[in-house]
Parts: C-alpha cells; structure tokens; sequence
C-alpha cells in the first residue's frame, strides 16, 4: 500500500464516501477554518505512517471537537475497527473530543465500557481511557451509523500521544521476540522460515520438542544420582565445641602463640628479663614470703664490684615501681586473658550457628533438587499414558493473528511460547513426550500496514482454506501444505489444531468447535475446553459453542476438522478485546498484556491435563448440543446460537461434571 498524507476537507463539508480514503494521514495538521496565519501549539498534528498504524482522515468539527475516519483495510472497504495514530503538538490543558465515526461493525464491546488504548512518550505503558470519558451511540449526522466518542486532556505540550483500539503487537516487536529466543540457543527450540508473505515478510514456523528420544523421562531422572539429606545436625561434639572450629581456625591477629608460651611470657618478655635480673641480684625470687624492704637493709649500698650496668644495684625506690607496675600489668593481663577467652568462645558458638545455618541451606538446596525431580517423575506418572514414545509423533499444531487487526491473540500466542520453553515441571514433560509447531503470525502483511482483518491483497485469509493460493495467499499455503504432509504421514499424529482470534463483542476467552456424527469424538472435543476453564478463570466454558455452519467451510478449524481423522481435535480459540468476568462476580476485568499472556500459558498447562485424562474420556457421556434454526452471526464471522438457552446442555455441563469425569 502506497501510503500518503490525506488532504482533509474544511469543516462542515460533506464527509463523502470512506472508499475516497486510501491511505493514512501523514503528519497533518489540522488548522481552524478560515485560519492564515503561522501554526502555533495547539494546532493538532494527525500522524498514522507507521508500522501498524491506521487513521484515513480527520475533520475538525470545532475549536475542541474533530471527526475521524478508519482508513479501510487494503484493498477491502468493507472492514474498519482497527486505528492507530498520534497526535502532537498539543497545548497543556488543551481538551478535544474525538469521534471515530465509521466502524464498519454496529455492536462492540464499547457498549460494556471498552475504552480506546492511550500512550505518551513520557509514559509509553499503554493504559486504558477512564471508560466514563468514552461514549457509544448511533448518530444521525453520520447516516445513523454508530460512532464511538471519547473526551481527553492533554497535560504534557512536549508529549506525543498515541491512541489505539487495542494494544498493539507489530510485526517487529514479533521479529525481536523470536531473535531473542534464538540468542538463547534451546536445544528445544527451533525457528525456521516456512514462507514469505507478497510483501517478501517472513512467515515464522517455530518447532518446540525435546531433541532427544528418551524411553522413559523417570529413568532419566532416576539415572541422577540423587542425595537424600540428612536433616539431623551432627556438626557438634559431645563436649560442646564445633568440629573443626578450634583455636587454629580463629586466631586473632594480634594475638601471637608460639609454641609452648603463654600469652603473658609472651606479651611481657622484657619486664619479666629485668624483674628476673632483679631478683636474681638480690638473691630472691618474687614467689618467696622474704619482703622486699629486708633485701634492702641487707644490701651493702657501697660495695664495690659494680664495674657493668649489669652488676649495678637499683635502687629500692625504683625496684618498688618497677615492681608495683609489674604487679599491676599481669593483673590486668589476667582479666584481657579472660576477656579474649570469652569473646574466642563467643565466635566458636557464632561460627557453629553459622556452621548450622550453611548445613541447613545446603539441605534445602538437595531437598529443592530432589523435590524438582521427583515431581517430574510424578507428573509424568500421571500424565504420560498416552504420551509414551510410540510409532506416532504427536504434534499440537498453533496458529496466530490470521486477521492482523486481532492483537490480543499476539499475546496469547506469545504465551504459549513462553511456558513451552520454560523450565516448569509441566513444560519438561509436554516437551519429552509433545511435538509444538506454532506459526504465530499467518498475516504478516496486515499487521504491518494496520489491517483489521485482510491481507495486502483485501483476502480474509481465514475464508481461503480450501484452495489456498501460492501466490495471492502464500502463507497460508505454506501452512496448509505443512499440515497436509504431516497428516500423509503414518509416524505423525496431529493430535490439535488451534487457531487463536479476538473478539469484538464478547467477554472472556472461549472457543468454538466442530460437531461430530460419531457421538464419540465430539465427547472428546468437548474435555480440552472444559479442562481450560478450569485451569484459566478468564475463560468460559459457557460462552463456548460448537458448529459446522457451511459459510464456516473456508475457515481453519472447519477444514481440518473435515480433512483429520478422529483423533484429531480442531478449536478456535477466541479472547475478548476488552475484558473477562470471574466465575461468581459480575464486575468485568479489563484485559492487559500479561493477563492475555497468562491464558495463553494457560492453555499450555491444560494439555498435559488432557492426556492424563484421555483414558477416562471414553466413560462420560456428554449430551449433543443442538444448533438453533435462529442461530445469530456473531462480529467475528463465527456462527453462535442465539439466546441464553442454546447449547443448554453444554452450559450446564460445568465443574461439577469434571470432577464425574476424572472420578
């Protein structure tokens, strides 16, 4: 599509066709009737050139009002929900009213307070409008057609606002993903280029499988050598005192041993040398009861062999201090003895605490392990009768964003990926035993140039699985002949087919599915959605229903669900745009990034449920659903019985019959 700036009319002119509209506006900016002079803040520049983007025009209806128009998707009028565009040059405090005045739907979810998406570059976390600023209603100046209006203020003049009808989920953002899960290098992760789209864009196909043929996964955990623990503490010895914690391993630094001294001889060497030479002169040791004042009456104070400093007699006062300090230095070297003993044995108990505390970690680290690995061997225990390696590869086959404008199922999608190739207990399972293929985006070219539901060339692609072309549909094509080999061949099992959507008019996820003559398969399709809304609580069971509409033929789910044998299962799996209802509540949870993410991890967690199950199937008996003659269309192309009592027999058959199903 050769996009171009749209030259908008002057106000009050009439609107003309929404054929006339053939591109996106491309930084416009929308001056005042009658306005000459130079554009100043305020003056709302329009701008949709960007990847995914979408606005075909803009009135402006008064100083503070401005009418706009979806561009059509390519080459295909009849279909405008999705828009995607920013507007700057905005003055503080400055409030407009925008009218989105074309949708090409008449219900939506904004009659349930779906609000549009909004942005800034200083606050790029998408939000949703407060939904009491949003109105929808059909307005006689647009030929009755139903117009959704919301107010906004605009705070921040350096800002760029980008206002969307759901949360975006380009193509590139889609590339980054897949290029950061391939820096990874997963040997169970594989990423290959099935295709290309009429604009040369990659159609990704991603494999996710253990790489390995293992028989058994418990004799691979059970092959590990496995250290049970020892939670009993035997780290301390009889006496008291920690093993391998003595004197050697808490040496102080400033205390020096050596080797047969005591910490006094030690520290008090040279007092102790004068001390001896002292007594040792006056013929007397400390330890006798002989006073020292005796030994200085005694002393000849003139004699005369005192030729060295050595034979030189001290003095008695001197001796007295010497002794005196002498005296009083070991005393006070006996109370820092004991003052080091008992901070040496208050370290010796904290390094036993520590000691204990270490062991104990360790023991939980070996008790987390252990845990792990025989949970594994638990789960597969109960999950893996019919997932044993056989003749049969059994391959769960995944399909995203067919209709390019259906961002949430982006998401999901992504999802599903990212619990696929995690390190869960459940993931390590489903990957020994379950082969994923998941193209993810089957429309790359809608969702570049910010389709709601057509290709480049104006194809619903989700109405050409019969007779793909290689060259007006070439991704599906590519996808179809994938499928079409793996069914011809007798060591593969295509046991699911999912193609995940979004819904414009409906709370929830949900899915639609196939209706079966043999009463048998079609009890069997009916456990993958029952054993999902229990594990997800964004999904209703009741919302789900089963069809086989004929208009419904070119669709995914109808064409493989005709082309597969009966143990294959083919389901549409539907999210709202806008927001769920929790079991019990009648209060609606807006819909964000991670809770779309969440059901798609959901959805992965409930296939190892199946087949842990799947040998009980055969003992319940669901009832048929019977289609009403007065079966409504619903906004997605599905086919849904109208009125609250269709499929009754599905929507009572709730949790309490699953609990009758796993006994």
């Amino acid at each position: 599509m050769a996009e171009r700036s749209q030259t908008v009319p002057e106000a009050g002119n009439d609107m003309g066709n929404d054929d006339a509209i053939g591109g996106n506006v491309s930084k416009y900016m929308v001056l005042p009737s009658g306005y000459c002079g130079q554009s100043k803040k305020g003056h709302l520049i329009f701008d949709a050139c960007f990847e995914s983007g979408n606005l075909g025009r803009v009135d402006q209806v008064s100083e503070f009002e401005y009418d706009l128009f979806i561009r059509p998707d390519t080459c295909n009028p009849r279909f405008r929900v999705w828009f995607n565009f920013t507007v700057e040059n905005v003055k503080e405090s400055q409030r407009v009213i925008f009218n989105i005045v074309n949708f090409s739907k008449t219900k939506s979810l904004y009659r349930d307070g779906m609000a549009p998406m909004v942005k800034s570059t200083s606050r790029p976390k998408w939000q949703r409008l407060p939904p009491k600023n949003v109105y929808y209603y059909r307005c006689p100046d647009h030929r009755k057609n139903y117009v959704m209006s919301f107010a906004f203020c605009f705070d921040r003049e350096e800002d760029i606002y980008q206002f969307a009808y759901c949360y975006p989920y380009t193509y590139t953002r889609f590339q980054h993903y897949l290029d950061s899960l391939q820096k990874r290098n997963m040997d169970y992760f594989f990423r290959e280029q099935l295709g290309q789209s009429v604009q040369q864009r990659q159609l990704d196909l991603l494999t996710i499988t253990s790489p390995e043929d293992k028989s058994d996964l418990e004799n691979s955990v059970m092959q590990k050598k496995i250290k049970i623990p020892k939670l009993s503490l035997n780290h301390v010895e009889e006496d008291g005192e920690v093993k391998d914690y003595g004197e050697e391993d808490l040496q102080l630094r400033h205390i020096k041993r050596p080797e047969g001294r005591k910490p006094s001889e030690v520290a008090h060497k040279s007092i102790e040398a004068v001390v001896a030479r002292l007594e040792k002169q006056n013929g007397l040791s400390l330890g006798h009861s002989t006073c020292p004042e005796e030994v200085f009456v005694e002393a000849s104070p003139g004699t005369e062999d005192m030729d060295s400093l050595e034979d030189a007699v001290v003095p008695r006062a001197l001796y007295e201090e010497l002794l005196r300090n002498y005296q009083q230095q070991q005393e006070e070297m006996r109370h820092l003895q004991q003052e080091l003993e008992r901070t040496r044995r208050q370290l010796v108990q904290q390094a036993k605490k520590l000691k204990e505390y270490g062991a104990l970690v360790s023991e939980m680290k070996e008790l987390r392990d252990l845990n792990r690995r025989l949970q594994d061997v638990l789960l597969l225990r109960l999950g893996s009768d019919n997932l044993r390696e056989g003749a049969e590869q059994k391959v769960v086959f995944i399909t995203g964003r067919v209709h390019p404008g259906e961002t949430p199922s982006s998401f999901v999608c992504q999802g599903i990926i990212d619990f696929l190739i995690s390190q869960h207990p459940i993931a390590r399972v489903l990957r020994e035993h379950l082969v994923f293929k998941i193209a993810p985006m089957l429309n790359p070219d809608g969702v570049y140039l910010g389709n709601y539901r057509c290709s480049l060339m104006g194809f619903d692609l989700n109405r050409h699985w019969l007779d793909p072309s290689p060259w007006a549909h070439p991704t599906l094509h590519g996808v179809k002949q994938l499928i079409i080999q793996m069914y011809n061949d007798p060591k593969t099992s295509l046991e699911f087919y999912i193609d995940i959507h979004a819904h414009s008019t409906m709370m929830n996820g949900f899915m639609y599915g196939n209706i079966f003559e043999d009463e048998e398969r079609f009890q069997r399709q009916a456990i993958f959605p029952k054993l999902l809304c229990q594990n997800a609580e964004d999904f209703s069971y009741s919302s789900t229903s089963f069809n086989r509409d004929a208009v419904k033929a070119g669709t995914g789910r109808r064409f493989l669900g005709g082309l597969l044998d009966h143990t294959s299962y083919c389901y549409t799996l539907e999210v709202s745009f806008y927001s769920y209802i929790v079991g019990g509540t009648t209060a609606a949870v807006p819909y964000t990034e991670e809770a779309y993410m969440k059901l798609g991890r959901n959805v992965a967690r409930t296939f190892l449920d199946y087949y842990r199950l799947n040998p009980l199937v055969e003992k319940v008996a669901i009832p048929m659903p019977r289609l009403r003659p007065d079966a409504d269309r619903d906004t997605s192309g599905e086919m849904r019985p109208a009125g609250d009592t269709a499929n009754l027999a599905y929507r009572r058959c709730g949790a309490a019959d699953l609990i009758n199903i796993t006994g």
